[in-house]
């Protein structure tokens, strides 16, 4: 949602569109969280790419529907890039102990976790978000307003529970019943 801020600021009409396809794209990645997370829907060569002509088009047609698709290809484009500057696909990511970040599905390797950010859900990730949403508080208005200020709540939230949660996950994955547990991800099951 962040990366709207230009178009809150030199085209407010279009601020609702550029929002919520930001905020589509940004979750967008991650409806594969139970099923091949960070691999199944996470292209983070791919939706860069496909971002410059929904793009190009937003600009040559700036509809709310060009808007809005154009940041859902941004907003996950971003997502899977921010994936790679974060810690590793693991149940405990401040450990270290996985290279694994983000599938390439161009390269048809996985990406190494860059670790600039030590993990989703650590206090510099949660500085990270209110640093960018803050500016854009100042430019919109209500509904929008509100989804922003959920949006913070829940990363605020998610920060102050994250790590209970890699302790939490064993225990509470291990009581699946057994015809479910193979849609339990692996790194639910770590000890």
């Amino acid at each position: 949602m962040a990366l709207s801020l230009p178009v809150a600021v030199a085209v407010p009409e279009l601020a609702p569109a550029a929002i919520l396809g930001g905020f589509a794209g940004g979750v967008l990645p991650d409806l594969d969280l139970y099923a091949g997370h960070r691999r199944t829907l996470h292209f983070p060569t791919l939706y860069p790419l496909a971002a410059v002509p929904v793009s190009l088009l937003a600009l040559v047609r700036p509809e709310p529907a060009t808007v809005a698709a154009a940041f859902v290809v941004i907003g996950a484009a971003a997502h899977c890039l921010m994936d790679i500057y974060g810690g590793g696909l693991e149940l405990r990511p401040w450990e270290g102990t996985s290279e694994r970040a983000v599938y390439d599905h161009v390269a048809r390797k996985w990406r190494r976790p860059r670790r600039v950010v030590r993990y989703d859900g650590s206090k510099g990730d949660l500085a990270i978000s209110a640093g960018v949403a803050v500016p854009l508080l100042a430019f919109v208005e209500w509904p929008l307003l509100a989804l922003i200020v959920i949006a913070l709540a829940v990363g605020t939230v998610y920060a102050l529970l994250r790590r209970r949660l890699a302790s939490l996950a064993p225990i509470v994955f291990g009581a699946v019943p057994e015809p479910l547990e193979q849609y339990v991800p692996e790194r639910y099951s770590e000890e």
